[in-house]
């Protein structure tokens, strides 16, 4: 299925629009949501074809967010990428774990994101 939806879930509004300049500018439909739990209800109302979602985040982390998403079965199908600044590798396989399909660490590279995503469309 290819990707043309993505919800990026992220509370800074720098990483919400260098993510969006850069996936529009490839030609992909972007939505936003500033928290977890406003992830989670964007994802059960419209069914984007990609997550974007950060860890460190007010309320609920991404980590819970993630895992909600992938048992839910409504939701599971929908592959999340977790895009934070947590760059160990205990953080990456614990996101893993949760139900996350790719892992990629801030600053965004915007050539190497794209690439994650094709390979997921």
């Amino acid at each position: 299925m290819p990707i043309k939806n993505i919800l990026i879930v992220d509370d800074s509004p720098t990483d919400l629009k260098h993510l969006s300049d850069i996936l529009s500018k490839s030609g992909y439909n972007v939505s936003t949501a500033a928290s977890a739990e406003e992830g989670i209800a964007k994802v059960k109302q419209s069914h984007p074809d990609l997550v974007l979602m950060d860890v460190v985040l007010p309320g609920h982390n991404g980590y819970q967010a993630t895992r909600e998403l992938s048992k839910d079965e409504a939701t599971k199908h929908i592959p999340v990428i977790l895009c934070t600044s947590k760059n160990q590798e205990t953080d990456k396989v614990w996101g893993m774990r949760q139900g996350a399909r790719d892992y990629v660490v801030k600053p965004v590279n915007g050539p190497d994101l794209l690439k994650k995503i094709s390979a997921l469309g």
